[in-house]
């Protein structure tokens, strides 16, 4: 495993943990953009940061034998 992949598994592990949203969950206030439950902002935040580093995971991690294989087309 090269250092590339266990940045990126790393990651990936941050980001799971950041989406258990524990210090968020009794509370309502304050609101954002003044009618946005903090909670819910936080998940359309976390939302959002999801899908850019799925984006860099398909950027950097994307298994190149599989477009290889896509190239050759069906084997008959």
């Amino acid at each position: 495993m090269d250092a590339r992949s266990v940045i990126l598994a790393a990651c990936t592990l941050i980001l799971f943990a950041l989406h258990q949203d524990f210090w968020n969950w009794r509370t309502v206030y304050p609101l954002v953009f003044g009618f946005l439950p903090i909670g819910l902002a936080y998940h359309a935040a976390y939302t959002l940061a999801a899908a850019a580093w799925l984006a860099v995971l398909v950027k950097w991690a994307w298994p190149a034998h599989l477009e290889e294989d896509r190239q050759r087309g069906p084997e008959a």
